[in-house]
Formats: structure tokens, C-alpha cells, sequence
């Protein structure tokens, strides 16, 4: 199968993960090394680099290390400058491990080429999606994902109908919904979500 060319360098955390993606993806792939990247000044400046020129994809594993290596790179680069990308929490364990990850989900590497391909498939070359309605922080509200007592358990059914895991914020979710698809898009997962 045809590689997906991505022009957006991806950051993930491990050679596996770097692995992984360069079977599916025509593109550049750094590895923070985990967390190598808060010693090393050179990876930090280096990924400043790359961030200032054409702004940066990261995905990292979807558990509290994950989340911390995204949070670290939230404070030394550009809210603008950042794309993250979330793989789904699959319960499970890579081949090459002899147990589970102390979370018990799948890393990166563990994630299916499909799956992956799915997540990269917007960032695509020439497949971004310009000019779109953007959903806002009043369209959160007004739909009932923030502000009112059930809220939170509105925004943990919309991102399991998305795949997301449950720890991201909801400035986070809403990144993502503006990144990975359309208002319209939105407003049918969050439908979706309500009956599932």
C-alpha cells in the first residue's frame, strides 16, 4: 500500500513508534527518546526549529506519560505551532513486551497501520481541509459540553465516540474536532454520542 505523505514533521516518543509510522508515512519522524527530551536542549531546540518553520504533528501514547511529554512540548512551543493527535485507548499489549503497559493500553506502535493511516489521513499532503466553519467554545456551551452539571460526562461520551482518551482537556478536544473535521461532522458524532 501506497505511503501517506505528510509534510508536517510527527514527534512521537520511541524508535518503535518511529518504526511503525515510517511503514505507513512518506514524512519526517522525530523521537523525544520519552522523557530524554526534558535533558536534551539540542532535541528541544531542534524541534523549536521545525515547529517555527512548518509547525509539528504529535502523537504520543495515550496514557499519563503520553500526557506528560504532550504537556511538555505545549511550554516550549506555540499553541499555534502544535498539532496533537490522539490514538484511540485500546486495552492490550505490544508483541515485543512481556506484560502490559502499566496503564494496560496500546502505544503507538501497537496501534493498527489502518487506524493510524485514518489519523494521518487529513494531514495528507494535499488533503487539508481549508476555509471550514470552525466549531467554537460557544458551540461547547450551547451544546451542552460545557457548563452545566452533566457536562463532563457529555464531553467523556463525545470522546469515546471519537476515540480520544478521556484525560484530554476540553481546549484539547476542541483542537482536534477543528483539525480532524468539519462543523457538520461535529455535530453528528455529538448525536451519535447521545444514543450510544
Amino acid at each position: 500500500m501506497k505511503k501517506i505523505s505528510i509534510d508536517i514533521p510527527i514527534i512521537v516518543e520511541g524508535k518503535y513508534d518511529v518504526i511503525k509510522l515510517n511503514s505507513i508515512i512518506d514524512g519526517q519522524i522525530i523521537k523525544t527518546d520519552g522523557f530524554g527530551l526534558f535533558k536534551s536542549e539540542e532535541t528541544k531546540n531542534y524541534i523549536r526549529q521545525l515547529a517555527d518553520k512548518n509547525g509539528v504533528i504529535v502523537l504520543t501514547d495515550s496514557d499519563g506519560a503520553g500526557l506528560v511529554i504532550r504537556n511538555h512540548l505545549n511550554s516550549i512551543l506555540p499553541k499555534e505551532k502544535i498539532i496533537h493527535l490522539y490514538p484511540p485507548q485500546i486495552e492490550g499489549k505490544e508483541k515485543r513486551k512481556n506484560s502490559p503497559s502499566k496503564e494496560g493500553f496500546l502505544g503507538v506502535e501497537g496501534i493498527s497501520a489502518d487506524t493510524l493511516r485514518t489519523l494521518f489521513a487529513p494531514f495528507e499532503s494535499d488533503s487539508k481541509k481549508e476555509g471550514k466553519k470552525k466549531v467554537s467554545k460557544t458551540d461547547l456551551y450551547e451544546d451542552g459540553l460545557t457548563g452545566y452539571p452533566n457536562s463532563a460526562d457529555k464531553r467523556n461520551a463525545l470522546k469515546k465516540r471519537l476515540g480520544l482518551p478521556q484525560n484530554i482537556s476540553t481546549n484539547a478536544l476542541l483542537d482536534i474536532i477543528n483539525f480532524l473535521y468539519s462543523y457538520e461532522e461535529y455535530k453528528e458524532f455529538l448525536k451519535e454520542s447521545e444514543t450510544d
